[in-house]
């Protein structure tokens, strides 16, 4: 089976019950900026810019596009996608909107997540990947979604970005004070595809910890920030997605995860493809590579993820 491209995989979207629909995050008001280097507490932020290639920068009001399943294979597994981009702007299109074009063809419910980037700086990504799990199971009935399928798919510094919320999903960090603060932020089940883990070198990307951290993060804050050492036996079930060639995010980042997964008694699957460099999305032509969505296909299918909940 070839994979398509965005092109050729949007038609499935026709066929969707609902057009997607944009949520706003914090309708009650965007948390303040809490690193002190970072713009937005300076009140120095431009517009939202939106790139050609699909690309955003500069969020200040995150958001979530609904991408219903296809209207005859609705499962009642959510997923909030969250696309990489160094915590410096969104591969929207790449890593947002073509990975629901193809969740929504086994029908996954997919929430593409706009989050707060290097503007606003930690812990601003993290509250906004836990608001969004909590507003959507808070409003599971709603979006046709069960409150125990709800996992997160992130890319690269996306790929952070999810793993943040797979451990750090009850941090002090991650709470505002909002009445959405008392239900579950924790997912279900996460897939990252050539993730961002460690913020330590020597494998560390020093772009996304730079955007995320500041110039000068602590100690306490580095090891925080590292999610492999966050890892505990309640952090989800986990499918990681690799090449050995990337020279962006190298693979021992992965690998460390993966480690850290096995350690804690966490069921886990890594894939390491040999072709490939970094953000490959689902670019055909790397080989076994290219193949990655299958794999992923198959792991949330043997986890009963693609299996319609009211015949579980």
């Amino acid at each position: 089976m070839t994979l398509l491209p965005l092109a050729g995989l949007l038609p499935a979207l026709a066929s969707a019950a609902l057009a997607p629909a944009v949520l706003p995050l914090w309708p009650e008001g965007v948390p303040a900026a809490r690193r002190p280097d970072a713009p937005a507490a300076r009140g120095d932020l431009g517009p939202e810019r939106v790139e050609p290639d699909g690309r955003i920068a500069n969020v200040s009001q995150p958001t979530l596009t609904v991408v219903p399943p296809a209207v005859d294979r609705p499962n009642g597994t959510a997923v909030i996608v969250c696309p990489g981009g160094g915590y410096s702007y969104l591969s929207n299109a790449r890593e947002g909107q073509q990975y629901a074009a193809w969740l929504s063809t086994l029908g996954i419910t997919t929430f593409i997540l706009k989050s707060r980037l290097q503007e606003w700086g930690h812990p601003a990504p993290l509250q906004d990947v836990l608001r969004a799990i909590r507003l959507v199971r808070s409003r599971a009935a709603e979006f046709g979604v069960k409150p125990d399928r709800i996992g997160v798919l992130g890319s690269s510094a996306g790929g952070h970005l999810a793993a943040s919320a797979s451990t750090l999903w009850d941090h002090p960090d991650g709470r505002t004070g909002a009445a959405l603060d008392a239900v579950s932020a924790r997912p279900d089940f996460a897939v990252l595809v050539y993730p961002v883990i460690t913020m330590t070198d020597p494998a560390a990307h020093a772009g996304s910890r730079k955007a995320l951290l500041g110039t000068s993060p602590g100690p306490a804050l580095l090891a925080q920030m590292s999610v492999e050492q966050q890892v505990t036996a309640a952090t989800p079930p986990t499918l990681l997605l690799h090449t050995q060639g990337d020279k962006t995010v190298p693979v021992q980042n992965s690998l460390m995860y993966f480690d850290a997964l096995t350690r804690a008694g966490v069921p886990a699957e890594l894939y390491v493809f040999e072709q490939g460099g970094h953000g490959i999305g689902m670019r055909d032509g790397l080989g076994n590579a290219s193949a990655w969505p299958h794999r992923a296909e198959d792991w949330l299918r043997q986890r009963g993820l693609l299996t319609p909940a009211a015949a579980r």
